[in-house]
């Protein structure tokens, strides 16, 4: 049985990504999107393209509600849905070109806080904080 202060040590750590994300977000204009589009929006241009049902699961939405907003997202010319080329019958969604600079400016705003999180790290601070998110990708979040 793992040791349970590693578990709280994670909980403790995803709690703090929840709250530098909204610190690194805030103030972050949305340009007419709801913020459950643009998380939908963020989820397309860090894993494109995927169906509605993965899209349902990452964002905890019902399937009506993830294909309501995918539909107004297409209608706004953010993301386009396609056919999956080995499955004809499933969907697949992915980022439009404005989706993409939209997501890409969204994006670089939030990349100056957070390099202004990071200024005080030394070379090899950066280097073990490069370390320790690759860690984390690979045996937690992947």
């Amino acid at each position: 049985m793992q040791d349970s202060t590693l578990f709280r040590q994670f909980i403790g750590f995803v709690t703090s990504v929840h709250h530098a994300t909204a610190d690194m977000s805030s103030g972050i204009r949305l340009d007419n999107i709801t913020p459950i589009q643009y998380k939908i929006l963020e989820y397309l241009a860090v894993s494109q393209p995927q169906t509605p049902s993965a899209i349902s699961d990452c964002m905890q939405m019902s399937m009506p509600n993830t294909s309501r907003e995918l539909r107004k997202l297409i209608e706004k010319g953010l993301c386009e849905k396609l056919s999956d080329p080995n499955d004809r019958r499933k969907q697949l969604f992915r980022l439009t070109t404005d989706g993409t600079e939209m997501i890409n400016g969204i994006f670089a705003q939030i990349e100056v806080k957070f390099n202004e999180r990071i200024q005080g790290l030394d070379t090899q601070e950066q280097q073990e904080l490069e370390q320790a998110l690759q860690l984390l990708q690979r045996k937690v979040f992947y």
